[in-house]
């Protein structure tokens, strides 16, 4: 038996650990990656780091987000999305809201339907592997577009996949919220 004292263990620094890095934002691993993973495994490495690091909120309304830049210019239903989204703000034609926005791969999740004040519209753009912006993105030459658009959004939502239902991911945006 030896009477010399251990020295006390080492413990991890006490400093909190912040976010989580998400190396899907840099589309250079995101490429990198796609070259030896299959699209359906890249997804669900990239959902769990969208998961894992959380909503950014760096711009979380949906007409200034960088992120949904290449999303706003796209023309739908006679209509570019950023004139869909003014529309909205001011309250008019308030019946065509939801098909529009539908058709860009949003939903409407909850929005004052009054006249006056604040629409306060929460907007959720589906992220999932067959959301309808996948398209708009890959045009745009834009890979890692769920990671870029998670770093903007409020929220992320993401359900797990069961037997008879795919993965689905949500990233959430604000409207003419109220400050």
């Amino acid at each position: 038996m030896t009477t010399k004292k251990q020295p006390p263990a080492k413990r991890a620094s006490e400093e909190p650990a912040g976010r989580p890095d998400n190396p899907f934002l840099s589309t250079e691993f995101f490429s990198r990656m796609r070259d030896y993973t299959e699209r359906d495994a890249a997804f669900s490495k990239e959902i769990k780091a969208i998961g894992d690091r959380g909503a950014g909120k760096l711009s979380t309304d949906a007409r200034t987000a960088p992120s949904l830049e290449p999303l706003r210019g796209v023309i739908k239903k006679g209509l570019p999305l950023k004139d869909m989204f003014d529309r909205i703000v001011q309250g008019v034609e308030s019946g065509l809201w939801e098909p529009w926005l539908t058709a860009f791969g949003f939903e409407l999740r909850g929005v004052s339907y009054a006249k006056t004040g604040a629409r306060n519209a929460r907007l959720a753009l589906d992220i999932s592997l067959a959301s309808k912006a996948t398209a708009v993105f890959a045009n745009a030459g834009i890979p890692n577009w769920r990671s870029l658009v998670a770093e903007d959004s409020a929220q992320v939502q993401i359900e797990k996949p069961t037997e008879k239902t795919p993965a689905k991911a949500y990233a959430i945006f604000w409207l003419d919220a109220d400050d």
